[in-house]
């Protein structure tokens, strides 16, 4: 059950470790994080969206994405209604709701931890055959 190794997802945005974003981020499909972004960063409802941060990936706001893989920081809280990932260098300083979470060892959460209902998990694609 716990043997697979998540495929990266396809990745449709780049924000290079250069690279910093001030204010809110709205997106679709793939988001891989290297720089840093100063607001809150969700999905847009209903689509299959997925945010992967590196080790140099940091986010100071909220977090609302399905499906999330966490290497960076994130001063916020997280909302992933399909998955959390958290490599061994994740930090996270705020609360984390989740379906399903997988952490590795060096992990690290100073906040509260959450697990969604199972209506959540069955309502996310009902909703996205509706729209």
């Amino acid at each position: 059950m716990f043997s697979k190794v998540p495929k990266p997802g396809r990745i449709d945005t780049l924000i290079g470790k250069a690279s910093r974003v001030n204010g809110d981020l709205g997106f679709a499909g793939g988001l891989h994080l290297d720089g840093a972004i100063a607001g809150n960063v969700q999905a847009e409802p209903g689509t299959p969206s997925s945010l992967s941060v590196s080790e140099s990936g940091t986010i100071e706001g909220n977090v609302d994405v399905p499906s999330v893989m966490l290497n960076g920081q994130v001063k916020g809280d997280i909302h992933a209604r399909e998955r959390l990932v958290l490599g061994a260098n994740a930090r996270v300083e705020g609360d984390v709701f989740y379906s399903v979470i997988e952490m590795t060892l060096g992990a690290q959460i100073m906040g509260k931890l959450t697990q969604l209902p199972a209506e959540s998990q069955e309502m996310a694609p009902a909703e996205a055959v509706g729209a």
